[in-house]
């Protein structure tokens, strides 16, 4: 019985350790060691490291173009974005071509380089018929302050990029990394050369008239050279709807080198254009000049951004008739000159035909007190000129519009003189000018000047309160103002010259280049500074873009 009972009690202890889990404890005093399993602790996740900003690898050579002389390997250049292939462009392209975007490859101006060879002022069996093409996300830099880009009378330029892929013209210290904010004046810049009319001739054999007009002004005869430049470089002409091609979503930065004592380039420069010419969707950023000069010629541009110019940033001049919608302007504090210089001939009244610009859905921000126009909008020379559904902030309290000689303020319309009155302003509000916000010179008092801009009619006002966000964009200030239809401006034809091509201005319903924070036209082919940040999609100024 006894053997029995002990056989019962191991088995019934048994039983219950055989319940137990492998980690489980079922009672102490069990006469061993019991050796518990915990499971195996889950590790510390090491931290993500940093990602290495990918870096750009050289191409393995220079593409093939039509131009029997070719593109020079010139070895790569190396910057914090990587090392690329560097292809230099030929002095003068003599066969149209075109400069692919390939990964790694960078193409360089060593110098002037010519599209094609100038025909003169009239087409011809003489024209080289040469067209650069440059595609989307393609990056040119001047590889000297000297290098410029020359697009010669009959030929053209057909750089169209897009919204995500602009096409960018910097310069050598750019793609080394050596840029600030402040950096400028590093290379020329572009020059488009056509055969519409202009004024102020310099032909030689041409002696100006009595009154200092010229003899030809706006004839075949009337041809200019191009300042600063030392090898011949003429437009002019008598074709206003002439073509020098496209440019559409381009950068130009750094630009505006020293040719010539007192001459600079500066980011685009044009000269005789006319009306076929496509100018849209174009950025100066820091030119040591204007933002961009247009001299004489028929000249429509949609969509402007300029920054941080040292000089004017919409610089017209010798009989221009131009038309500008959708323009953003925003000085460096401290640095620049005049929002808008507008000249008709630069000595005399009598030359024609006489300049005629409208600028529709401009917001203007200026910074500067150093001006040596005198204040923030100069007009003078007799220019003619319609400002509507703009907006000036003037953050340095600078006068606000100066008119300069007696034929710029006149009212009376004069088409011997190709005069069609007084300049014109509409819907066009001002704020920060200062205790003296207009200026009279030259036969034009103040008080002219004044009644010229009419605060308080024709929806102008000359001491609105800003509103604008993130700089540039209108807010509830600028959106109460009633805008002037500037489609009304259309097809116009005065005193027979077409002063704007039809179907070119939008009717809006909004004054300022920017309606609010939905209105993105200026983001992503953009580059962003201290100075103007255009948000999403657009690279630092100081940085080539890498996509």
């Amino acid at each position: 019985m006894k053997t029995m009972r002990a056989l019962f009690m191991l088995s019934v202890a048994g039983t219950v350790l055989s319940a137990c889990g492998a980690g489980d404890i079922a009672s102490p005093g069990t006469g061993g060691n019991v050796t518990i399993n915990y499971p195996a602790p889950t590790p510390t996740p090491a931290p993500a490291p940093t990602p290495t900003p990918t870096q750009v690898t050289p191409a393995t050579g220079c593409p093939t173009i039509a131009d029997p002389q070719g593109l020079t390997d010139a070895g790569t250049i190396t910057g914090p974005t990587g090392t690329y292939r560097v292809c230099s462009l030929p002095a003068r392209i003599n066969r149209s071509i075109t400069l692919p975007k390939i990964a790694g490859l960078l193409y360089q101006l060593t110098g002037r380089v010519d599209v094609g060879t100038d025909g003169g002022p009239a087409a011809s069996a003489a024209d080289s018929n040469v067209t650069l093409t440059i595609d989307p996300g393609v990056i040119i830099y001047g590889g000297a302050g000297v290098s410029w880009l020359a697009v010669n009378r009959g030929n053209k330029i057909n750089a169209v990029g897009t919204a995500t892929q602009p096409i960018v013209f910097t310069s050598r210290d750019n793609v080394l990394g050596l840029n600030t904010d402040n950096s400028s004046g590093q290379w020329g810049g572009i020059v488009l050369m056509g055969r519409a009319q202009i004024t102020d001739c310099t032909t030689p054999g041409a002696p100006p008239l009595a009154n200092g007009s010229s003899p030809n002004a706006g004839t075949l005869a009337c041809e200019r050279q191009t300042e600063g430049a030392v090898d011949p470089a003429v437009y002019g002409g008598v074709n206003n709807a002439d073509s020098s091609g496209t440019l559409d979503y381009v950068q130009i930065r750094y630009s505006g080198y020293v040719l010539s004592s007192n001459n600079e380039l500066q980011s685009l420069t044009t000269e005789g254009i006319g009306s076929g010419t496509k100018l849209d969707h174009i950025m100066s950023f820091n030119s040591s000049d204007d933002g961009a000069e247009f001299f004489g010629g028929h000249v429509h541009m949609k969509h402007y951004v300029s920054v941080g110019a040292e000089d004017d940033n919409l610089d017209t001049d010798t009989g221009t008739k131009a038309n500008f919608q959708y323009v953003i302007v925003v000085q460096r504090p401290g640095i620049g000159d005049a929002m808008i210089e507008a000249d008709s001939d630069n000595s005399v009244d009598a030359d024609n035909p006489r300049q005629n610009t409208t600028v529709s859905n401009a917001t203007f921000i200026d910074q500067s007190a150093n001006n040596s126009d005198q204040a923030s909008i100069l007009l003078r020379g007799g220019t003619d000129y319609s400002l509507l559904n703009t907006v000036m902030v003037n953050k340095q309290t600078n006068p606000c519009l100066r008119v300069s000689r007696s034929q710029t303020a006149t009212t009376t319309a004069d088409s011997s003189k190709d005069e069609v009155g007084a300049p014109i302003f509409r819907s066009t509000v001002f704020s920060g000018c200062g205790t003296q916000k207009y200026i009279g010179s030259s036969g034009v008092t103040d008080a002219a000047v004044a009644a010229l801009f009419g605060t308080g009619t024709n929806n102008n006002n000359d001491n609105y309160t800003p509103s604008l966000m993130s700089l540039f964009i209108n807010g509830a200030t600028e959106n109460a103002v009633t805008p002037f239809d500037a489609s009304t401006y259309n097809g116009r034809v005065i005193n027979g010259i077409e002063v704007t091509r039809a179907g070119f201005f939008d009717k809006t319903s909004y004054i300022g280049a920017v309606k609010d924070a939905s209105d993105t036209w200026y983001q992503g082919w953009t580059c962003n500074s201290s100075t103007a940040d255009f948000g999403a999609g657009g690279s630092l100024c100081t940085s080539l873009p890498t996509n």
